[in-house]
């Protein structure tokens, strides 16, 4: 039996937590963490965000057309959770948290050297949804810490050590244990 818990809240869990970079009209770099987005198109491979009107992202969005999509480590939690606390109409949050601001290659936006993943993403839609705006952004690059891949190129999670967080409780988990292989394990099934 389940319990309702209504629709009072957006939830899905866990979710992402994403590191928006972003440079101002003057080419200051910004930051904010994302509490709202996740991968919403896989060809042409695309990644969604939602802010609000009044954050300083959302000018800087419009403005250039392009973000990026830093996903932190379990070592880079402390700094995440500072990019939403604090505001960048009032602070220059690269250098409160002491981090690097990489000029994308591909994209006019910010990327954190110091986050083990990145995504540099070109807007390409834009919906306005109420209290939050939505903006797609086609992924133009994936930037990967090299010591998070293996010999073949494949992302090792417990090198990366992703975090997720719980609206819920608000607060933020690590990925559990290798459960098995996506799009494989289901095939006993198939079998019959």
């Amino acid at each position: 039996m389940k319990t309702s818990l209504g629709a009072k809240q957006p939830m899905l869990y866990p979710t992402p937590v994403m590191i928006v970079g972003t440079y101002d009209a003057a080419g200051r770099a910004n930051a904010m963490n994302v509490a709202w987005g996740g991968i919403c198109c896989s060809q042409p491979p695309c990644v969604n965000i939602s802010v609000r009107k009044a954050t300083y992202t959302y000018g800087n969005l419009l403005a250039k057309q392009a973000f990026t999509v830093n996903l932190p480590s379990e070592d880079n939690i402390i700094v995440a959770d500072y990019m939403g606390l604090a505001s960048g109409h009032s602070a220059d949050k690269f250098a409160a948290a002491g981090l690097t601001a990489v000029q994308g290659e591909f994209i006019d936006a910010p990327y954190i050297e110091e986050f083990p993943f990145v995504l540099e993403c070109k807007v390409v839609h834009v919906a306005e949804l109420g209290l939050h705006t939505l903006f797609v952004g086609e992924i133009q690059d994936i930037k990967v810490e090299e010591s998070c891949l293996d010999e073949e190129g494949r992302i090792i999670n417990s090198e990366v050590k992703p975090v997720a967080w719980l609206p819920t409780d608000r607060k933020y988990y690590t990925p559990g244990r290798d459960l098995g292989k996506a799009f494989d394990i289901g095939k006993a099934i198939l079998r019959g």
